[in-house]
């Protein structure tokens, strides 16, 4: 949301007190466990997750940014205005196996669009426990759209009315949730106004901090000197910020007079139009002496909060971690012990935050964090849920069994094939990966979408960094897509033949996939190969679908790397998914290279001229499925006056295009006759109920007398034109129409007459142009039209004479649109003036 100076801090920190509050409040209405909410960005069709409370940010990185037209529970709820729930894993991925496989988790979600004006604003997501159906006593449907409906009244209000003021470009605040009970420890509440300095506190906050009824500081400096003399200067910075609209992470560790430790926890509130800072003291008493018993143990413990911040952690954890407790304790996770980062550890987490039963896995430690006890290499990581917490344990796999960790049971392998498979930092692959890219493979049709789809799903699983896919064509390989590789490195092998010795050749020639832990075992096998800097593992999977060869894939690796049978087994099963949705992407190319050069070939390369007539066309191919589709325009010598013709065929591909073709000569030889209008589209129509295509048409035809400016209209289940008045009024043409063409064969098709003055604008168009997904049709016209006004207007400013301009104009947005689900054809015609005149 704009703004400038002090005004632009109050707004973002109101902002961020109205996405915290509904969200948290979301979390009670639905009985969840993490909640969050999705706004509109500044791109497009791109949905930004906006806040999210309960779980960690890093988390839930994947799902930061969501395009609207994605199969994703967030999206429909966005796109179709209606609450989405999903009660449990088996309904999410019914429906949605995309985000089911990305969370393979026993969880269920609801999903509220948050309304706006035209649109929603952004939609609000709770992840709950699953339950056996959709009866939920602990789901509140009304309460989360009352939740919804206020947060979209707020949101509006703070943009001052303006809805397009609604939008979120930054990353998601993060915020813890509300405790589940009581806090047995000592904690005082206060807030503070920034405009005065003033801090207000309970009387709790009073009597923890050892104050004297009626002695409790006024100015925030005091506040902060009182709570932690030699940390205050961090607690007036955490302030700031607050203030600003950007709560810390995470509480504050800080020391009290004595050297007592206390945590101070920070967010923004709100109170009528002034931004101000909430927050708690918490002095942990009495939970010192459990820290303490804890601290006796032999095995590692240590404590999450679910923003995945360490707030507890014994010297054993510690000892394991190769950490000292002070660099553990109010520090992230990740930053705090990253070799636990990244896949598959993040599912692990994610997994054990989302549901109630405990994970466990074994993590290889790095060699800063090993020690000389004879502890070992290998850690046995059980991570156990709670409503507040995550309960950590570490123990070395060599102590297993032993009574100072239970065993894990089969989740947890102990072989050394569990060893071999993950080295120096690197993970084994989650077993739901081939679920993920089988399911994201079904959404590429071409081989660069699926080159990018194994490039996004295959190598973050493995931890590769280098990808190359090569096609066989013709008995040579040619690469198709790489990424990761120096610039020019692969060029020498670039359309070698089957011949050639090679591991990316002799894979596919054999059928078998080819792995090498080190370049060293590389050259050995392939002396005088060149390589490249990198000393890491590469694996050569062979792409085979239907028994006939496709090409090779080539996955590169930072550093030597071994790879278990699982691993093994893994890849060659996901080389077979590639091979197939390959051979797939090249059946699509082949196809849609004959339908662009049909659609090419029918469209016309030149409008039929008249001295008194201006006409311009576009055309815009759709870019979802075949690209092409059966959208055609055209305008034809009529007796003394010229035919103007657009239809929309049925589909998309080669048999749509070749509809297309035969629709077009039809209307042109019946306007080459002269005929009137509803005998075209009457003829027409007979025509493609004898063709038997099972395919339907809609269609507009007018005929125009140059020299009158009459125009007589027909049209055929097809969008009304559009006219602009040389006064600037612009009004959609009220015409009845019969049904679509190839439905009826006793259809009629009525006639309107209509003038077309001197300077005045026709545009006939297809519904491409004007429908966009989750809205009406209706809105995409008056839009139209609002813009046939403003650029028709700056067309008679210049003098008239810059009908093609107009059509650039019209279809700009269409035209620089990475996603368009259909074509877009747009005709436009104006009547000039007589020379004389």
């Amino acid at each position: 949301m704009a703004g400038s100076g002090e005004q632009a801090v109050r707004r973002r920190a109101r902002l961020a007190a109205l996405l915290t509050d509904a969200s948290t409040g979301a979390l009670g209405a639905a009985g969840g466990r993490v909640a969050g909410v999705y706004l509109r960005s500044g791109t497009p069709g791109l949905l930004r997750l906006a806040a999210l409370v309960g779980l960690p940010g890093p988390l839930f990185r994947p799902w930061w940014r969501l395009h609207i037209g994605r199969p994703f529970p967030v999206a429909d709820a966005y796109r179709l205005g209606t609450q989405v729930v999903l009660p449990n894993a088996t309904e999410t991925m019914r429906r949605y196996p995309q985000f089911a496989a990305g969370l393979p988790f026993p969880f269920g979600s609801v999903h509220v669009p948050v309304p706006g004006g035209a649109e929603p604003l952004g939609v609000l997501t709770v992840l709950r426990p699953a339950v056996a159906d959709t009866l939920d006593e602990l789901l509140d449907r009304d309460r989360l759209a009352r939740l919804a409906e206020g947060l979209g009244a707020e949101l509006l209000g703070l943009a001052d009315g303006d809805e397009s003021a609604v939008v979120w470009d930054g990353e998601p605040l993060c915020v813890r949730p509300p405790a589940s009970r009581p806090v047995q420890a000592a904690v005082g509440r206060f807030s503070w106004d920034p405009a005065t300095s003033v801090v207000r506190a309970n009387d709790r906050l009073q009597a923890l901090l050892g104050l004297p009824a009626g002695r409790f500081p006024r100015t925030v400096a005091e506040f902060a000197e009182a709570v932690a003399p030699a940390d205050a200067h961090r607690i007036l910075a955490a302030l700031r910020d607050a203030a600003a609209g950007r709560p810390p992470g995470a509480p504050l560790s800080v020391r009290s007079r004595e050297g007592a430790p206390r945590l101070v926890d920070l967010w923004p509130t709100a109170d009528g139009a002034a931004a101000s800072v909430g927050g708690v003291v918490l002095d942990p008493g009495p939970a010192a002496s459990a820290d303490a018993a804890a601290d006796l143990l032999p095995q590692g413990v240590f404590c999450l909060d679910r923003l995945g911040v360490i707030v507890y952690a014994n010297p054993a954890a510690a000892r394991l971690a190769g950490r000292e407790r002070e660099k553990l304790l109010g520090h992230a996770l990740w930053d705090a012990m990253p070799w636990l980062a990244g896949p598959p550890y993040d599912d692990h987490l994610r997994g054990a935050l989302l549901s109630p039963e405990p994970v466990h896995f074994p993590v290889r430690r790095p060699a800063a964090a090993r020690d000389e006890a004879g502890d070992g290499d290998w850690l046995a990581v059980s991570v156990h849920p709670g409503a507040d917490l995550l309960t950590c344990t570490l123990a070395p796999t060599s102590r297993m069994g032993t009574g100072a960790e239970p065993t894990a049971g089969p989740q947890l392998p102990q072989l050394p094939e569990v060893q071999d498979a993950v080295a120096a930092g690197h993970s084994t692959a989650p077993l739901y990966r081939p679920i993920a890219l089988a399911i994201a493979l079904t959404d590429a049709v071409t081989a660069r979408q699926v080159s990018a789809v194994v490039m996004q799903e295959l190598l973050p699983a493995f931890g590769g960094r280098r990808l190359a896919i090569y096609l066989l064509q013709d008995r040579h390989l040619y690469l198709a897509w790489e990424t990761g590789f120096p610039q020019g490195f692969l060029a020498p092998f670039e359309g070698v033949g089957l011949d050639a010795h090679l591991p990316g050749v002799e894979t596919l020639t054999t059928g078998r996939p080819l792995f090498f832990e080190s370049m060293q075992q590389l050259a050995a096998a392939y002396p005088g190969i060149p390589l490249d800097a990198h000393e890491g593992a590469r694996a050569f999977l062979p792409l085979i679908a239907s028994g006939r060869p496709v090409g090779s894939c080539i996955l590169g690796f930072d550093r030597p790397r071994g790879f278990s049978t699982d691993e093994r087994t893994v890849l060659t099963a996901l080389a077979g998914l590639i091979a197939h949705a390959m051979e797939r992407a090249q059946r699509y190319d082949s196809e849609a290279a004959l339908a662009r050069g049909l659609q090419q070939a029918l469209l016309p390369r030149r409008l039929s001229a008249h001295p008194r007539v201006e006409t311009a066309g576009r055309y815009l191919p759709g870019t979802q499925g075949m690209d092409v589709g059966g959208d055609w325009y055209d305008v034809v010598e009529s007796g003394d006056g010229l035919a103007l013709v657009i239809g929309d065929v049925q589909g998309h591909g080669v048999q749509a295009a070749a509809t297309m073709g035969q629709l077009r000569s039809a209307v042109r030889a019946f306007a080459l006759g002269d005929r009137p209008p509803d005998e075209v589209l009457s003829g027409t129509n007979h025509l493609l109920i004898d063709l038997d295509p099972g395919q339907f048409a809609t269609c507009c035809y007018l005929r125009l007398d140059p020299a009158t400016g009459r125009v007589r209209i027909a049209r055929a289940g097809h969008p009304p034109p559009l006219l602009r008045s040389p006064d600037g009024s612009t009004r959609l043409l009220d015409i009845p129409g019969g049904v679509v063409l190839g439905v009826d064969p006793a259809a009629r098709y009525p006639v309107t007459e209509v003038l077309l003055e001197s300077d005045a604008i026709l545009a006939l168009y297809t519904d491409g142009l004007v429908e966009r997904p989750g809205a009406d049709i209706d809105e995409g016209i008056t839009a139209l039209r609002q813009a046939l006004a403003r650029v028709g207007a700056a067309a008679g400013r210049r003098g008239g004479r810059s009908l093609a301009g107009v059509a650039d104009r019209l279809t700009a947005t269409a035209r620089h649109a990475t996603d368009r689900p259909d074509d877009v054809a747009l005709l436009l015609a104006a009547r000039r003036p007589p020379p004389h005149a």
